[in-house]
C-alpha cells in the first residue's frame, strides 16, 4: 500500500508538472500579451479612433456613400459565389481523398494547398495572363463577347483560388479519421447513396463544415491581392471593402477609409467569436477536423 500511495514517500504528493520558476512564466505570459497588443488589440483601437476622429456624423454618413455601399454589394456577391462553390468542392474533394483510393490522389491532396504557397497577386497575374484580351484564352473570350479580367467574373475566380483549400482541409483529416464504416452499414441496410450521404455523412461533418466555411467567408470578403489585380479599380463597377479602403486613403479620405476598415474589423471579430464559440462547443471534432 505504502508503494502505491506515492513514489515520493509521501500519500497524496504529486510533482508540479511545471518546472520553471515563477519570474519566467510571467515573462512568457507577459510577452504573449505584448505581442498580442502591439500587433493586434493597438491596429483594431486605431482604426476605430480614426474612423471616429471627426465625429459619429461623418463615421455614420461615410456608410451612405454610393460608393461604399456598391463596394459592400460587390463584396457580398463576390463571397455568395466563391463560398459556395468552395463548400461544394471542397465536400467532394474531401468525400474521393477520404473514402477512396484512386491514382493521383496524393496529387489531388497537394494542389489543394498550392493557394496557400502561391502569393494572390500572383494568382490574380496568372488569371490576368489567361483570361485578358492579349492572354490565351483572351481571342476566344473576345469573340464571343464575355469579359472576365476587369469584371466581376474575375474576382470571382480569383476569390475562389485564395479560399480553395479552406472547406477541404478541414474536412478530409475528419473524414478519413471516420472512416467508412457508417456509410458500410447504411448502404448494407438498404439505403442509396444520396441518402447514406444527407442522413450519414453529413451530419458527422457537419461542424467542421461550418468551421471550413466560416474560414473561406471571412477570407472571400478580406482578399484584396489577387482581386486587385484582375478588377481594374473601375468605381462602383469592381471595387470590393478592401479595395474601397485603399481608394479612400489614396484619395486623403482617411475617414472614409478608416470607417470602411471597421466593417472588415467587425468582420474579422465576429469570426473570431463564432470560432471560438464553435471550437468551445464542439471541441473534439473541430480538433480532430484539423488533425492531419
Amino acid at each position: 500500500m505504502r508503494s502505491s500511495a506515492g513514489r515520493d514517500g509521501a500519500i497524496g504528493h504529486t510533482r508540479n508538472p511545471v518546472t520553471e520558476a515563477r519570474w519566467v512564466r510571467l515573462a512568457l505570459i507577459g510577452s504573449c500579451v505584448a505581442v498580442m497588443a502591439v500587433f493586434l488589440v493597438l491596429p483594431l483601437v486605431e482604426v476605430l479612433v480614426e474612423a471616429l476622429a471627426k465625429g459619429l456624423v461623418p463615421f455614420l454618413a461615410n456608410f451612405a456613400d454610393p460608393q461604399v455601399l456598391a463596394a459592400i454589394r460587390l463584396t457580398v456577391i463576390v463571397a455568395a459565389f466563391a463560398v459556395p462553390l468552395n463548400c461544394l468542392f471542397g465536400l467532394t474533394a474531401a468525400w474521393c481523398i477520404a473514402k477512396f483510393t484512386f491514382p493521383g490522389r496524393t496529387l489531388l491532396v497537394t494542389l489543394i494547398d498550392l493557394p496557400f504557397s502561391v502569393s494572390p497577386v500572383i494568382a490574380g497575374l496568372i488569371y490576368v495572363l489567361l483570361y485578358s484580351a492579349n492572354g490565351l484564352a483572351g481571342p476566344w473570350l473576345v469573340a464571343h463577347g464575355v469579359q472576365i479580367i476587369f469584371a466581376v467574373p474575375g474576382m470571382i475566380l480569383a476569390t475562389i483560388f485564395v479560399t480553395f483549400p479552406f472547406v477541404a482541409r478541414e474536412l478530409i483529416p475528419l473524414m478519413q479519421e471516420q472512416g467508412n464504416g457508417d456509410e458500410e452499414a447504411a448502404l448494407s441496410l438498404g439505403a442509396g447513396g444520396f441518402y447514406t450521404f444527407c442522413r450519414v455523412t453529413l451530419p458527422n461533418i457537419r461542424w467542421a463544415l461550418l468551421y471550413g466555411v466560416l474560414l473561406c467567408n471571412a477570407r472571400a470578403m478580406g482578399e484584396f491581392g489577387a482581386v486587385s489585380v484582375v478588377s481594374g479599380h473601375l468605381q462602383g463597377l469592381t471595387i470590393t471593402l478592401p479595395l474601397q479602403v485603399e481608394l479612400a486613403y489614396n484619395g486623403y479620405d482617411f475617414v472614409g477609409a478608416f470607417g470602411t476598415a471597421t466593417l472588415l474589423a467587425a468582420l474579422a471579430i465576429v469570426t473570431l467569436l463564432v470560432k471560438t464559440a464553435l471550437e468551445r462547443r464542439y471541441g473534439d471534432q473541430l480538433a480532430a477536423a484539423r488533425r492531419g
